[in-house]
């Protein structure tokens, strides 16, 4: 038997053994303080939340810079990252600082309001023996700051931080789900993502910044941030699907069957059904999935592409069609090229080149696809608005140029081309002798959620093979004594 003296010791071992897991733990930390925020809703344990505290410790010692979380909604996201997360590295380095946002000032006022509430708690400050206080000059709901002089500061997507500056720079859910189809509110936040919140970090060769979301958009800022930044991912989909996918961590899925759900103790399948109906196919491959197309298409299939291995000898007609842009970004369209021939009523893609170019670059550009493929006897390319001065000069140097008004909306294009899609009269090259032809079926399957501009190009060309041409047509050869060998 323990006497009183001995239990008191043996209590106090226990909980510093219990302080200490929590200071080196995000996960066990997070389910101590979790009753502080959520007094009437149990914490429900998963390995998810063990995944994002694991990569968000590795970026609190510097061994991850940027971070991307895709995570479907209601699986605690901003609780781990806009709540538990700053409150728990206060405790060591108190003097940091940190920028929040969101696309709604609203919710980046509650995650403030809760992290303030856990580090305003009896639990907090005595069980971590807090030397240091939240400054009573700045103590408000958007910001606060300590006197250590480390702050926490909560704004909006678009919001100004004007003289702040941040070792952390969150953002948590940065569209607006109703928004992000629109180009010009998407763009607008990804160019506030990199003219505003990315230039406000305190030391440039030590920050960090953090991105969680669900994907809604192929061109949304995760797909922003993947396609010209180093960022770790991390990536966890509703449902298993198989895909390799290692973060730096030597971390990977734990899942092992097609189909596995994320958090079955809170979202079993009767609740991501339900999920699914809600959304639809399109917004549950985004938002459930991290995968903005479901997994057999959108408008087209993956499945109802044809491929050949080896071209026809003969073709009815060579075609080009291009879609090209008329003005230079850095969000800007690709310029598009493909090369089509037809036997009757099938379809054979023979070639594509996808580039941003300048103006004079895209002239080069037409010019050596012609070249590369000189029994093409038409060129479409649309006859934008903007493009007037582009298509001008492209028939002043190149012969057999074609304007094609566009006709009814990118959609109504895609549309009607795709029964011929699923009639299986449109080929393609194999994959494995062009693995261009992977992208190319890619963005057709996410369309219209991401880039259009293979769609665009594919459209003119089907559409221009598919009608009736008022002039004489001989057979093209492809013997190995013709241009294309």
């Amino acid at each position: 038997m323990l006497n009183d003296e001995e239990k008191m010791e043996s209590l106090r071992l226990m909980e510093e053994f219990d302080r200490r897991k929590c200071l080196n733990s995000l996960s066990r930390f997070s389910e101590e303080a979790w009753p502080l925020i959520e007094p009437k809703r149990r914490f429900v344990p998963g390995w998810h939340i063990d995944a994002i505290s694991e990569h968000l410790e590795a970026v609190a010692r510097g061994e991850i810079r940027n971070l991307l979380i895709n995570i479907p909604p209601r699986h605690s996201k901003s609780s781990l990252v806009c709540v538990f997360f700053p409150a728990w590295v206060w405790l060591t380095r108190p003097e940091s600082r940190w920028l929040f946002a969101s696309y709604s000032q609203n919710l980046s006022k509650r995650d403030s309001v809760k992290c303030r509430r856990i580090i305003e708690s009896e639990w907090y400050r005595k069980k971590f023996m807090i030397d240091w206080e939240l400054a009573g000059d700045q103590n408000e709901k958007m910001k606060f700051q300590n006197t250590r002089e480390g702050y926490r500061l909560a704004t909006s997507v678009g919001g100004t931080a004007t003289g702040e500056g941040g070792d952390f720079l969150v953002c948590d859910d940065p569209h607006k789900a109703l928004e992000v189809h629109s180009e010009t509110k998407r763009n607008r936040v990804l160019e506030w993502w990199d003219e505003e919140m990315s230039t406000r970090a305190n030391d440039p060769k030590t920050f960090s910044k953090i991105i969680v979301m669900q994907r809604l958009h192929d061109r949304d800022l995760s797909g922003h941030v993947l396609s010209k930044d180093d960022y770790e991912h991390l990536c966890l989909p509703a449902e298993y699907e198989p895909r390799v996918h290692f973060t730096s961590l030597n971390w990977s899925d734990p899942r092992k069957e097609e189909g596995e759900l994320l958090w079955p103790e809170r979202f079993g399948k009767k609740e991501i059904d339900a999920l699914k109906s809600e959304l639809g196919s399109m917004a549950a491959a985004g938002q459930l999935q991290q995968r903005p197309a479901p997994a057999e298409g959108n408008i087209v299939r993956r499945n109802w592409w044809r491929f050949y291995n080896r071209r026809p000898e003969k073709f009815d007609k060579i075609i080009q069609a291009w879609d090209l842009t008329f003005k230079d970004s850095e969000h800007g369209d690709w310029c598009v090229g493909t090369c089509w021939g037809s036997i009757g009523a099938e379809k054979y893609l023979l070639d594509m080149t996808r580039e941003r170019l300048s103006f004079t670059s895209q002239l080069s550009a037409v010019q050596n696809f012609k070249n590369k493929w000189p029994d093409t006897r038409a060129i479409y390319v649309e006859s934008a608005a903007n493009g007037e001065a582009l298509i001008d000069t492209l028939k002043k140097k190149i012969p057999g140029i074609m304007a094609v008004p566009p006709r009814g909306s990118k959609m109504a294009r895609a549309q009607a081309i795709s029964p011929q899609i699923e009639a299986g009269q449109i080929y393609l090259p194999s994959p494995e002798s062009a693995p261009w032809v992977s992208e190319f079926i890619e963005e057709w399957a996410i369309f219209p959620n991401g880039h259009d501009d293979i769609v665009d190009s594919s459209t003119y060309g089907i559409t221009q093979l598919t009608q009736t041409v008022n002039f004489d047509w001989a057979p093209i050869s492809m013997t190995k004594e013709s241009s294309w060998k």
